[in-house]
């Protein structure tokens, strides 16, 4: 099994709440890391309709049957028994009671907020990252073929091609998550609203241009992206604009935390026809986001990111929170370095002298290298981000 490394993060705080809860996409391999790392606990599936059954019938008969030390799978399926939860928890105040996995981050995290605030450690879990492939000899040699493939554990363990899984998975999504989170009828029109959405991975947000191109209403637009942000399909970069005084962007960019299936959606399916697509560079950046989020995930933390852009177009890609300040980062999907690459930097750097002064720029090639204007990171090195000197 390929070693995830939000391990160490799930062990200690299963020592120090009774509850702790892994939330992320559906087949991201929760159930799987659960199971694998505590071994001697329970596990129940509330994806299984008699189980389902039973505790909605009679939660406390449930909890009476699994009192301590338990995996409750999909535990989204049942809301209210986070209520029964809470007294059951209460009364015997114990660590590692039970550890609730779940697929739908908006369901979760609704009950939680009313009855288990202070009684649970919330964790996130994305799909594999970069250096847990690599740990294992399983990150593909081209920036291209890792965009193509995506991160999602099935096509490593069973070796599937990604249009072997992609386009089972957005069915399974469509059919069963949305639905779950919200009454969507139309389930043709929402496909149609998610493909829109892939084909504007890493531009500003135009909440009227999307929901005019899908046929729907902005509240409609508003509401099904809240859909895909809940269910970890997409991410919404908030603009940087604290203590400047010029005209700045204030709408999010959209991202896909997932470019396998944003290449799927788009109906790119081979490397080549990626290569000469107009949307390559959007999805390299996408990647790259995805990388970074990956890495405050898996240490427990809120991501601190953010981009900027001035009304003239000057612009940050990312902009990394530190305890030692902002770190720009910049992200270009050329194999080869340009001096054209730290440009924005460099505009940055006269705007925001007392910033992180060793800038980086991230892009497709493989060569690691210390430039007179900053540093260059390979693709596959996106982790060393967070080694901030």
């Amino acid at each position: 099994m390929i070693r995830r490394h939000i391990s160490e993060k799930l062990y200690y705080y299963a020592t120090k709440y009774p509850v702790v809860t892994l939330t992320g996409p559906r087949q991201s391999g929760k159930s799987t890391l659960l199971r694998h790392l505590f071994p001697d606990y329970h596990y129940v599936s509330l994806e299984d309709p008699d189980i389902l059954l039973m505790a909605g019938e009679d939660p406390r008969l449930f909890l009476q049957q699994n009192p301590d030390k338990t995996i409750i799978d999909e535990a989204q399926r049942l809301p209210e028994l986070f209520s029964y939860l809470q007294s059951h928890i209460d009364r015997e105040n114990r660590e590692g009671m039970y550890l609730l996995s779940g697929s739908q981050n908006f369901l979760m995290m609704e009950r939680i907020s009313q009855t288990l605030a202070g009684r649970t450690a919330i964790l996130n879990l994305l799909p594999f990252s970069m250096k847990e492939l690599d740990g294992h000899e399983l990150l593909p040699d081209r920036a291209d073929r890792m965009l193509l493939a995506g991160f999602y554990p099935r096509i490593y363990d069973k070796g599937l091609q990604p249009d072997e899984f992609y386009p089972f998975y957005t069915r399974t999504y469509l059919e069963r998550d949305v639905r779950q989170v919200k009454n969507i009828t139309d389930m043709q029109q929402f496909t149609r609203f998610l493909k829109l959405c892939a084909g504007r991975t890493g531009q500003l947000l135009n909440l009227s241009s999307l929901a005019n191109d899908c046929g729907i209403t902005q509240p409609t637009a508003k509401a099904w992206l809240s859909v895909l942000e809940t269910s970890y399909v997409i991410y919404l970069l908030k603009p940087y604009y604290k203590n400047f005084n010029k005209r700045l962007t204030k709408s999010p960019k959209l991202y896909f935390l997932d470019t396998g299936l944003a290449c799927s959606l788009l109906g790119i399916s081979s490397e080549q026809a990626l290569s000469l697509h107009h949307m390559r560079g959007a999805l390299f950046e996408s990647m790259i986001i995805s990388e970074v989020i990956k890495c405050f995930f898996n240490e427990a933390r809120e991501p601190a990111l953010w981009f900027w852009r001035d009304h003239t177009g000057n612009e940050i890609d990312l902009l990394l929170e530190e305890s030692s300040g902002l770190y720009p980062v910049e992200i270009k999907s050329g194999l080869t370095y340009s001096s054209e690459y730290f440009r924005g930097l460099s505009y940055w750097r006269k705007l925001a002298p007392d910033s992180i002064s060793n800038f980086t720029v991230v892009y497709g090639g493989d060569e690691s290298r210390q430039t007179p204007k900053g540093k260059l990171l390979p693709w596959r090195s996106v982790d060393e981000l967070f080694e901030v000197p």
